[in-house]
């Protein structure tokens, strides 16, 4: 706590992301108290500016958000708070409030080679929170981790069958399915894939 900068309104700003898809989900402001609070709570804890007064993320939406980690800047002026979040960061209802684009585009192979990962990994995520009638993705989540095993699965053995014929065209298909369910798997057991990739470094490392 003696480590944080606080404003002269005695405010610090804080960036709230989803430690598990890098999604950032909101800005938000702490003073002191809330601060304390969400480190003993850990869950967060914000004031707000217009009512001057605190509030504890999904008092009323249930929309909580448990802290996994946070972190200071090199100026201690700001916070970086990594949260696993239950449900919407948005008031509107939406997963994160940056949901508007003012400029970028993912869906340009060009500009990262696994650039659509991150895109499926962020999708997912807001499905899991908003759950959207009618998306597939929330079909999944809402019939829990024995559909989604069973999907896993089902694809897995699909893209035995498609090598094992030679199939360069349906096999390419099949690995995205595969690919996709995996993503949405890891994101109902809470695990985040950069995880995966550091236990792929670590054995590349020890190679």
């Amino acid at each position: 706590m003696n480590d944080i900068r606080f404003n002269e309104q005695g405010l610090v700003p804080v960036i709230v992301q989803d430690a598990q898809s890098k999604e950032v989900l909101t800005l938000a402001y702490m003073n002191e108290q809330s601060l304390q609070k969400s480190l003993e709570t850990g869950e967060t804890w914000f004031y707000s500016r217009s009512r001057q007064a605190l509030w504890h993320k999904g008092e009323t939406s249930g929309h909580t958000q448990r802290i996994v980690e946070m972190r200071y800047d090199c100026d201690r002026d700001a916070l970086l708070v990594l949260v696993e979040p239950k449900g919407s960061a948005c008031h509107t209802g939406s997963y994160s409030c940056f949901s508007h684009r003012l400029t970028g585009e993912y869906n340009d192979p060009s500009a990262h080679r696994f650039a659509i990962i991150n895109e499926l990994e962020s999708v997912i995520a807001a499905r899991e929170a908003e759950r959207p009638e009618g998306a597939y993705t929330t079909y999944l989540f809402d019939k829990g981790v024995d559909k989604i095993l069973k999907k896993v699965g089902e694809e897995a053995a699909e893209v035995i069958i498609a090598a094992k014929n030679r199939q360069p065209e349906e096999l390419k298909w099949e690995v995205a399915d595969l690919l996709y369910h995996l993503l949405v798997l890891l994101r109902e057991q809470k695990l985040p894939l950069d995880e995966v990739l550091a236990v792929l470094t670590e054995r590349h490392a020890g190679k």
